[in-house]
């Protein structure tokens, strides 16, 4: 019941799925189409950047041009990594009751936060320790409990024309202080309610660099706490959005100093 829950709260609120942590599909690799899910394609931002005038600034990267710069197996060795089990999903508008918490849950969904010149998203999942071969039962159940807490980081990769970056990360943090005290998401007619909201250890990297813990009351005392970090390099946005089955994920620190490494 609980993992039907917080994957009924992750559809909602943070559009990543956990069934990637329950059912180990197997792995690809991100440079391959199945990771690009750009809001333009991008011969249609071709065709409609021809047809106006250029923006003020650098443009932004295309989808394909993010899919290639996406964190792969070769940057992460322990960790799995998965295409994001419905591209066409992601995109479904996201509201919130409060204006300024919509970045923050835009930032959560893998969404781009206002217009972006592309989109590329890819979900990285820790690889649990399985039993040794031969193992006891008590050793069995220590392995699949620990495979439960694996922690599955879903990160997002969004470019922007101009300034476009910058504004989308000035909006994500001031929100993370205009919303410490919740607010709730509706996404495809489903509502749900983020309790809290609080500042996260900071982590290094791009030019600037924002982190943020969402609590989740999932009923019957249940919490699902989530890691968010945004950071920012140039004209391009990452989010990386870490959650886990047993509700309590880990922050994506290495996820993270990779990605960096990548822009």
């Amino acid at each position: 019941m609980r993992t039907v829950l917080v994957r009924r709260a992750v559809l909602t609120a943070s559009a990543v799925s956990l069934a990637l942590l329950a059912t180990a599909c197997g792995s690809a690799k991100a440079g391959d189409a199945t990771f690009k899910a750009g809001a333009e394609p991008s011969a249609a931002r071709s065709s409609a950047a021809a047809s106006s005038a250029a923006p003020a600034g650098p443009r932004g990267r295309t989808a394909d041009e993010l899919g290639r710069l996406l964190v792969t197996e070769a940057d992460l060795p322990d960790h799995r990594l998965e295409p994001v089990a419905d591209s066409a999903a992601q995109d479904d508008p996201i509201e919130t009751d409060k204006a300024p918490c919509k970045p923050l849950a835009q930032a959560e969904g893998m969404q781009s936060i206002g217009a972006s010149a592309g989109v590329a998203r890819v979900v990285a999942s820790g690889k649990p320790r399985a039993a040794a071969q031969g193992a006891g039962p008590q050793e069995k159940a220590d392995a699949a409990v620990a495979a439960l807490k694996t922690t599955a980081t879903s990160v997002a990769l969004v470019s922007y024309d101009g300034k476009g970056a910058e504004e989308a990360f000035g909006a994500v943090k001031a929100g993370v202080e205009a919303c410490a005290g919740g607010f709730s998401v509706t996404q495809a007619g489903e509502r749900t309610a983020i309790e809290s909201v609080k500042a996260d250890t900071g982590l290094p990297g791009g030019d600037e660099t924002v982190s943020f813990v969402t609590v989740m009351d999932l009923g019957d005392g249940d919490k699902n706490v989530t890691h968010v970090v945004v950071l920012r390099k140039g004209s391009t946005l990452a989010t990386f959005t870490a959650l886990s089955l047993s509700g309590d994920a880990e922050q994506p620190k290495a996820v993270v100093d990779a990605q960096a490494k990548k822009l």
